[in-house]
């Protein structure tokens, strides 16, 4: 699985890092989500869909390859 996000869409709710710190994390200059991980292992799928889940711009994407 590959995690896509969309960072033009990105609001800096900041709740993808809320839910999946080890993915997801925020500039310091303005918030904005950044992926640290591309390809998560297994033990961090539940936190990344629900980092998707409540993503309040709909910026994140999980996508099976």
């Amino acid at each position: 699985m590959r995690v896509e996000l969309d960072e033009p869409k990105c609001v800096a709710s900041g709740q993808c890092v809320m839910a999946s710190p080890d993915v997801f994390d925020q500039r310091d200059e303005d918030g904005v989500a950044i992926l640290l991980e591309e390809e998560p292992g297994e033990e961090l799928l539940d936190d990344v869909r629900e980092a998707v889940a409540i993503c309040p711009a709909a910026a994140i994407r999980l996508v099976e390859e």
